[in-house]
């Protein structure tokens, strides 16, 4: 039988609200990750961001494309202090994304996230980290609402 390219590491449901989730402690024994998230918040019209190993200095940058349905938008960030994976209203939320050559120490972290929400918008974003650190923690959390109970969150290593 084939090894999984995809192996669990942490798989987590909210009991009650929080405003961030995060993952640490994450193995370096993988090429790439997968995070997937599917929730809620408590208030609409809030992006969903990124942050790794506790690095809170402007030194995330990311564009997104959008659509609506009935609308198209699209922006960038050249310099800030999260990446924007999605942006979302309250209502559930299914967002993927892929962080690329984690655990290299020799190149900048990129990352492609693709979300939907039915009655908000589908999203993709582009994002890098300019550093060269592995990845070892990820604070996934909304501008300033919390998570709502029952969004869950799953981290995947992915097999070179």
């Amino acid at each position: 039988m084939p090894t999984p390219t995809y192996i669990p590491m942490a798989n987590l449901t909210l009991s009650s609200s929080a405003a961030s989730v995060t993952f640490s402690s994450i193995s370096q024994a993988y090429r790439d990750l997968v995070l997937v998230v599917s929730g809620a918040i408590s208030s609409g019209g809030e992006s969903l961001r990124l942050r790794f190993n506790g690095d809170t200095g402007a030194n995330y940058s990311y564009v997104y494309m959008a659509g609506t349905g009935t609308a198209t938008e699209s922006s960038s960030s050249p310099s800030n202090t999260f990446i924007m994976a999605f942006y979302n209203d309250s209502t559930s939320t299914m967002m993927a994304g892929s962080i690329l050559d984690y655990s290299a120490t020799n190149k900048h972290k990129s990352v492609l996230f693709r979300g939907d929400n039915a009655s908000a918008r589908t999203m993709a974003t582009a994002g890098r980290w300019a550093n060269t650190a592995a990845i070892t923690s990820i604070v996934v959390f909304p501008q300033s609402a919390t998570w709502t109970a029952g969004s869950t969150f799953s981290l995947y290593g992915i097999a070179a």
